[in-house]
């Protein structure tokens, strides 16, 4: 996570939940909408800023997937991995937004090309990690994602809001 002397790369926001639904193609006239899914577990929403590298990948996909924020039913607190659940990945570029005036402005997110590309790794690279956790795997537990650069709606179902900012 970012210490408190040097600059925000990416910054993710984490939210537990008890099922999730995300639109990740808008209905068309020739197609019905598209949504993706998943039940008891994680909502990660993701936005990369300016300055972003490669590099930041790496520590976001080990301290997301370790951190120990999903509750069990005994009221452990425990890794999305030993719980397991699910893991629904979500851009979110207005995390990125700094009020001027009454109006946002993202000037300090990444361009869309190399957002998108971090975005493409940080699936990528927690697809794997994912794999090599034989109880995550075993479970039949999924990882699901949106669309890059898409405005996506979102239905949620929580057990509290339970946030938490985490900021690299």
């Amino acid at each position: 996570m970012a210490a408190a002397d040097r600059e925000v790369t990416a910054r993710v926001i984490l939210q537990q939940c008890l099922h999730a639904k995300l639109q990740v193609k808008p209905p068309d006239e020739h197609s019905a909408a598209e949504w993706v899914e998943i039940q008891r577990g994680m909502v990660m929403y993701v936005c990369f800023f300016k300055g972003s590298t490669q590099d930041v990948v790496p520590k976001m996909v080990n301290s997301l997937l370790n951190v120990k924020l999903s509750e069990t039913d005994t009221g452990k607190h425990v890794s999305i991995t030993e719980l397991p659940g699910d893991i629904l990945i979500v851009p979110q570029a207005t995390l990125g937004g700094k009020a001027k005036g009454r109006c946002m402005q993202y000037h300090a997110n990444a361009n869309k090309e190399l957002g998108m590309e971090l975005y493409r790794q940080f699936i990528s690279q927690s697809q794997q990690e994912l794999q090599s956790h034989p109880k995550w795997a075993e479970a039949g537990t999924v990882l699901r994602y949106g669309t890059y650069g898409n405005r996506q709606v979102l239905q949620l179902d929580t057990n509290g809001p339970y946030t938490h900012l985490l900021e690299f």
